[in-house]
């Protein structure tokens, strides 16, 4: 009888090691993408211009938009305050989709990664930590 249970547990053992680590990735990508983006509007902010002048931010903007960018990326990053940072990193995309939204870009391609970051930052979380899981029981 033990080698029955023993059979069932590894295979949920293993998926749940995968599924851990394919949060771990999704959120991994996120940081990434975070801190690269969060990096240039400090130490490049005129690679962006052309952009933050369509969506109607002023340059001096990126001065506060890159270290906000950034602290939400490092909350996100660590495991306690994971949660808390991908509140606020949805926050954060859930108001540049809206400023593209604002200038009528409904579907344009920095609102669709956007859209995508955020799918990923709650994905991931949703991988990785089974409190996420357990509030949001999608299989059972």
């Amino acid at each position: 009888m033990s080698e029955t249970i023993n059979r069932h547990q590894v295979p949920k053992t293993m998926t749940l090691h995968r599924t851990l680590w394919i949060g771990r990735i999704m959120g991994a990508f996120v940081v990434i993408a975070l801190v690269a983006d969060g990096t240039i509007q400090l130490f490049a902010p005129g690679q962006i211009a052309s952009m933050l002048q369509e969506t109607g931010f002023a340059m001096g903007m990126t001065r506060v938009m890159g270290p906000i960018m950034l602290v939400c990326a490092i909350l996100y990053a660590i495991p306690t305050t994971a949660v808390f940072g991908a509140i606020l990193v949805t926050g954060f995309l859930g108001g540049a989709i809206c400023a593209h939204v604002r200038i009528g870009e409904l579907g344009s391609l920095p609102e669709l990664i956007s859209l995508l970051l955020g799918a990923m930052t709650w994905g991931g979380l949703y991988l990785r930590d089974p409190r996420i899981r357990a509030i949001l029981p999608f299989v059972h």
